[in-house]
């Protein structure tokens, strides 16, 4: 049971919810979006967003200052979540601004928003889980999508809330969170998320 949780937190990472949510925006979208428009996003974000924070990963960890790539430490989180919102400023700026697409904007801007709220609350001892803050973000925004789209992707919808429960699940079994440390990183993500519904919803 140990190693299936343990799989279930290494597949459901905050590494790939940007590039999960990017994916959601083209499947769910219903209008018809150039091959050229999807690769011009969806390439560069996935290079911003897990490409280059594994090599850093990498690097942090052969100088010693990460463990894991779950991050254990409070102290560990730091490197991660400045490399986390210097990547996303980076997105919105560069690769977003270029090929706009509003939906996917916002949802970036979100992100932004939850991360620097838990590298804020970091330096007050707060521990947060990403793994949930990651959770919460997708699943609203793809609600978000869903409404206003007007596309009824229930199936989709009921599969994340369940997977949603699979993770917090997880990373109570493999004790890597309280339960107070899973309602914040989830909470973080989906306030974020609706806040910035009344810019594009």
């Amino acid at each position: 049971m140990r190693n299936f949780f343990t799989a279930i937190s290494y597949i459901f990472h905050p590494l790939f919810v940007p590039i999960g949510g990017t994916v959601a925006y083209f499947l769910v979208t219903p209008k018809y979006v150039p091959l050229e428009l999807q690769s011009g996003n969806i390439l560069p974000i996935f290079i911003l967003t897990v490409i280059i924070p594994i090599i850093f990963f990498l690097i942090l960890r052969n100088m010693g200052l990460v463990s894991s790539v779950f991050i254990p430490s409070l102290k560990e989180r730091i490197y991660p979540l400045v490399i986390s919102i210097v990547l996303y400023t980076m997105v919105l700026y560069k690769v977003i601004a270029q090929n706009y697409i509003s939906e996917l904007y916002y949802f970036f801007a979100g992100l932004l928003v939850a991360v620097s709220a838990t590298l804020l609350i970091l330096f007050f001892k707060i521990k947060t889980s990403m793994h949930l803050l990651g959770m919460g973000s997708i699943l609203i925004y793809v609600v978000g999508l869903s409404i206003h789209f007007e596309t009824n992707i229930t199936l989709a919808l009921g599969l994340l809330t369940l997977l949603t429960g699979l993770v917090t699940t997880s990373r109570l079994y493999l004790k890597a969170h309280s339960v107070a440390e899973l309602l914040i990183g989830f909470f973080l993500g989906v306030f974020s998320q609706l806040f910035t519904f009344k810019y594009w919803l």
